[in-house]
This record gives C-alpha cells, sequence and structure tokens, in this order.
C-alpha cells in the first residue's frame, strides 16, 4: 500500500487525523524505561492516531541505547499496529550522494513509512527519498518556531513571493511520485493558507498545535482540502507528558490524544468513515 493510501486508510479506520510525536525525554518521563514508556504511549492511543512520529533526536540524545529503543519501537509498530503510519522526524537532506545514503537509512533500515526532509540542497537532495514511491516525504517548508521567519519570509523580490511560497511551489513540480507533503506549523495559519492555496493536494504535516499553541481551529480550516490524506495535525509534549503520574501517565495520553481528535472532526464537521 503506497503512502497517501496507507494515510487515507488508516485516518477513515480510526477516525483520526492526529499524529503523536514520540519525543521521549528522561527529565520527564514517569518511567526510566524509554522503550516502555513509549510502547505505554502507543498501546494507550493507538486506536485514535493515523501516525506516530518519532523524533529521532530525542532517542540519539540517549546515545546507542537511544538508538537500540528507537528500533524497537519502529518494530514493535510495524508487528502490532502495521496500519498506523512511523513517520521518522529527523529532517535530512544533504547533496544527492549523501541523501541517498539517509534515504536508505531511514526507509531501509529504520523502516519508517514517511520521513521528513530538508530541501535545502534543492531536487538533488531529497529526490533519493522520492524515488521510494511508496514511502512519504514530507519537505519542512514553513516552521511552528517564531524565527523561522528569519529565513523562511525573505521576499525574493520577484514572482516566487517569500522564500517558504517558493519552496511550495517548487514542492508541487517535485511530487513526481506523488508522494510528497508539506510541513507547516500551526503557529502561523495564515501562512498555511497561503501554502495550501499555493499546494492544494498534497498531504500537509502539522506541528504546533499542542505546548507551541497553535491556532487548531484556523489550522484545520485552512489545510484540508476535502480529502482524508490532506493533513496529520502532529502533537507531541501536550499528549505524552499529559501527566507524570507512573500509574496513570497511559491513561491521561489518552485523553488528551482523544480530546485532540475529537476536537479536530468537530471543526471539520465531516463524518470520517
Amino acid at each position: 500500500m503506497k503512502f497517501r493510501e496507507k494515510l487515507s486508510t488508516v485516518v477513515k479506520k480510526n477516525k483520526s487525523m492526529v499524529c503523536v510525536g514520540l519525543d521521549p525525554d528522561p527529565q520527564k518521563m514517569p518511567v526510566k524505561n524509554t522503550f516502555d514508556f513509549c510502547k505505554n504511549i502507543i498501546d494507550s492511543t493507538s486506536d485514535l492516531v493515523a501516525a506516530f512520529k518519532p523524533n529521532l533526536a530525542f532517542f540519539e540524545a540517549m546515545g546507542i541505547d537511544g538508538l537500540r529503543d528507537l528500533k524497537k519501537i519502529v518494530e514493535y509498530l510495524q508487528v502490532q499496529y502495521p496500519e498506523i503510519l512511523i513517520i521518522g522526524d529527523g529532517k535530512r537532506g544533504d547533496i544527492d550522494s549523501t541523501s541517498a545514503k539517509y534515504a536508505s537509512a531511514m526507509f531501509d533500515y529504520w523502516g519508517f513509512d514517511v520521513v521528513t526532509v530538508n530541501a535545502f540542497a534543492g531536487l538533488d537532495g531529497i529526490e533519493p527519498f522520492l524515488k521510494y514511491d511508496d514511502k512519504g516525504v514530507f519537505v519542512w517548508c514553513k516552521s511552528s518556531n517564531k524565527s523561522g521567519v528569519e529565513i523562511q519570509d525573505v521576499d525574493l523580490s520577484n514572482s516566487s513571493g517569500k522564500f517558504f511560497h517558493h519552496l511550495a511551489k517548487k514542492s508541487v513540480e517535485w511530487d513526481f511520485n506523488s508522494n510528497l507533503g508539506l510541513v507547516v506549523g500551526a503557529t502561523f495559519p495564515e501562512e498555511l493558507k497561503e501554502v495550501r492555496l499555493l499546494a492544494p493536494n498534497v498531504p500537509i504535516l502539522l506541528p504546533g498545535v499542542g505546548s507551541q499553541h497553535g491556532d487548531l481551529s484556523l489550522s484545520v480550516n485552512y489545510g484540508f482540502n476535502g480529502d482524508f490524506d490532506s493533513m496529520l495535525i502532529s502533537s507531541s509534549r501536550s499528549i505524552i507528558f499529559a501527566s507524570s503520574e507512573i500509574n496513570s501517565f497511559g491513561e491521561s495520553a489518552r485523553k488528551a490524544c482523544d480530546d485532540l481528535r475529537i476536537q479536530i472532526n468537530d471543526i471539520l464537521s465531516v463524518d470520517i468513515n
């Protein structure tokens, strides 16, 4: 099953566009074992989500043990919940030869269904990922952090508009296998609206609705194009750290996840079936 078909299928099955970010932080986790923590979050929310998104930085920061835990988590998801998308969030990207190795690592070794990439090197840097035509590739277009405007909002002083406008338009041109999407932060809903106009048919991964206080209602309305493969709304810390209680953090994560799922569906006022 190809990326967009798998996305649409799981959104309809679980009646959810929620993506739960797995950002394990030893300073915040109520249990010490990273795999046990993530497994509890996964098992508690698996019927309420369309995707899980391990953020590689959090696992890499724990060294080789963190990477071993990441491998176990991906394999656990593949066996227990094969219908749910696994997004490897590493914002990889480089010149073509290096990106080919990044793509092989992310898809062939780690086994992610989808990856996030940085398109600074242009098409050469992301084409090796796109050649995996059954996999998904989200291009980092408009980030959720405040200082992103220092680069992404630079006016190119030509018909391309701002830098992120140009990137959105180029990404549409690069989508030769219908497996490319865009990352656009919910903290900039008006800019999301502009991106959706420039890229009407690509999936959008939307971070920033939880701890970063992005505008959920505007973002969902601006980003949803009527298709169930058009959006994933990502939340990490506000779900996985909804409680610090060792006996109830999974239950609290489930409630936070379901609350977000219901909010999204209420905003859309559509019956996902």
